[in-house]
């Protein structure tokens, strides 16, 4: 009877003890949580700022300069934001949105998901142009990556396009580059993902920057008309410059949202 009961007590002993460590883990990780947590919302919050910043500065108009040469007021801007980055390639602005941002553009795709346009480190990133576009050359479709953020920066607001009602009062996005300022109709809003290498006959929209030639060009558009939610009665024809806006979209594995324009002449 003793042998058991000291067997008992052991065994309540090393229970007890289980019960203590798993405690304290679970309060570790509880703790963990919440620095995670507060550290992400601060960075969140940090770059809101940051990015409002940069909007405010860009409000202010130039002094002292004449719009010479056929080059706005924005593009002047665009050029002294520029000398502070030089990897700067544009601005895009959709009207009642947060959208309101400069595009860059690095020698990777990776480069600007973790860093803004100071080239420092953000977890919102920022708005950037594929590698493969050519901006010296021109090729045929300005493919913009950018993530979507809770508190409402970047391409989040990019998913109002996923309402009609919203597209019809907002048919018109806004890109300037140095050497034009234009504006591009939407001719598509989609949903699509990251498709796997293995799967045949899909829609790899964002394969799509250089057309080799006419075909590859319409079959492009045809395909983003055919995936659209809902008809915009615009189409592109070959030649016309197009403007694709990707960001990430939940409902699926590597789910994607895509806004696809061609450009107004």
């Amino acid at each position: 009877m003793k042998q058991e009961n000291r067997k008992e007590s052991i065994n309540n002993k090393y229970s007890n003890k289980f019960i203590k460590i798993l405690f304290l883990f679970f309060i570790v990780i509880f703790v963990c949580s919440i620095v995670y947590l507060t550290f992400y919302l601060y960075i969140g919050y940090k770059d809101k700022i940051e990015n409002q910043n940069i909007i405010n500065n860009m409000q202010i108009s130039i002094p002292n300069i004449e719009i010479a040469d056929q080059k706005t007021e924005r593009m002047l801007q665009l050029e002294e934001l520029q000398k502070e980055n030089n990897e700067i390639v544009g601005w895009l602005e959709i009207k009642d949105t947060n959208i309101n941002y400069p595009v860059l553009q690095s020698t990777d795709n990776d480069y600007y998901l973790t860093h803004n346009y100071k080239k420092e480190y953000s977890i919102s990133g920022s708005l950037f142009l594929d590698k493969d576009f050519n901006m010296n050359e021109g090729s045929s479709n300005y493919l913009i990556y950018g993530h979507r953020n809770k508190q409402g920066i970047m391409f989040e607001d990019l998913m109002k396009y996923s309402n009609e009602d919203f597209y019809k009062e907002h048919k018109r996005i806004k890109f300037t580059t140095n050497k034009e300022d234009k504006e591009y109709e939407i001719l598509s809003v989609f949903y699509s993902r990251v498709y796997y290498q293995n799967e045949k006959n899909v829609f790899r929209y964002y394969y799509f920057v250089n057309a080799k030639n006419q075909e590859e060009y319409n079959n492009f558009v045809n395909e983003c008309k055919k995936a659209s939610i809902y008809d915009t009665g615009i189409t592109a024809t070959y030649g016309e410059q197009l403007l694709t806006l990707s960001t990430c979209e939940y409902s699926q594995e590597d789910g994607r949202f895509v806004v696809v324009c061609k450009k107004i002449n």
